[in-house]
This record gives structure tokens, C-alpha cells and sequence, in this order.
């Protein structure tokens, strides 16, 4: 995208996401101003992270970062963005910085049916609903997943896992 970046990772141990964009902010921040005789950071702010239960949300996590230039009017359908993942999930075009997900791997016995299936997924949009939900909780830093999901990752983390409303509390009444 021209003002931000989505990755969709699988952490093989825990820290391990933001290890990497620790690492990824102080190497090729270096590069990228070493490159362009610039200075300086080069995002605007940490990053925004939010867990995703895999089951439910993991390839409606990726339709939503394949289709984002697509909704972004950057390209037509999703194949014409050179950043994507969609070259490999979808047409089998081979990439160092890519490692299947066992559910992608799961929608075929074999490359060609598992890229027919993914493609199939692209056929509708995503409803707006599941795009404002993903958008919610990378925002708000919450878990993405059902409401069980939820309660397991407040309970593991003590960390509150439900959206607030909107506004302020109301003030109680003196009687």
C-alpha cells in the first residue's frame, strides 16, 4: 500500500512478532535511509497487531489484505498488485517470504486444486460487516475470533477483549 503495510504471520514461539518488527524497524529502516540519503524514521508509529483465531478468520484475514488495493482503487482484481501474497496462494508463483498455512495447504489435495479453491474465494467481496470487525481489532488491539476465543485470550492474558461502546459512561444519578 503507499502508506502502510500488512503482514499476516504464524509466530513460532512467543514475542516472536514483535521481535521481527523490531528487527525490521531497525535494519531496513537503516537500509531505506542509507539507500535514499534520507534520515530519520520511517513509520509513522508502532505497529498494530491483534490475534487472529485461525479457523475462523485466518483466510478472511487474508481476502482482506489481498482485496485491500483492490478497495483502494490501486489495481482491478488483486493479481495486478506486485506486493502481494496473492501471486502464491492463488497462482502458485513460488516466493522465499512465504510459507503456507495449514488451512490454505487444506483447501486441496494438490497446488492446482488448492489455488482453484483460493481463487474461488475472491469470486464476492468481503461484507462489510467482516471488514469492519478485522478493522476493529487491529485497531483496538483485539482478538479476532468468536466470543469463546475471546474470553480464552482475556483469560490467558487479563487483557479486556471486548470492543467498548462508543462515548463516555454515564454519570450515576444522586439520590
Amino acid at each position: 500500500m503507499t502508506n502502510h503495510v500488512h503482514l499476516l504471520a504464524t509466530p513460532l514461539k512467543a514475542g516472536a512478532v514483535s521481535a521481527m518488527m523490531q528487527h525490521l524497524g531497525r535494519h531496513y529502516v537503516r537500509y531505506f535511509n542509507r539507500a535514499y540519503q534520507r534520515t530519520g524514521t520511517l513509520w509513522e508509529g508502532r505497529f498494530k497487531s491483534c490475534l487472529v483465531q485461525s479457523e475462523q478468520y485466518l483466510l478472511t484475514c487474508q481476502r482482506y489484505i489481498e482485496l485491500n488495493p483492490v478497495r483502494a482503487r490501486m489495481v482491478g482484481p488483486p493479481a495486478d498488485y506486485h506486493w502481494s501474497s496473492y501471486h502464491a496462494h492463488a497462482q502458485g508463483i513460488d516466493t522465499e517470504l512465504w510459507t503456507p498455512h495449514e488451512l490454505y495447504l487444506s483447501l486441496g489435495k494438490n497446488g492446482t486444486e488448492r489455488q482453484q479453491h483460493y481463487q474461488a474465494l475472491f469470486v464476492n467481496p468481503l461484507p462489510s460487516e467482516q471488514l469492519q470487525r478485522i478493522q476493529q481489532s487491529v485497531n483496538q488491539g483485539l482478538a479476532l475470533g468468536n466470543d469463546r476465543f475471546r474470553n480464552e485470550i482475556e483469560i490467558l492474558t487479563g487483557v479486556r477483549q471486548k470492543m467498548l461502546k462508543a462515548g463516555r459512561k454515564k454519570k450515576k444519578e444522586e439520590g
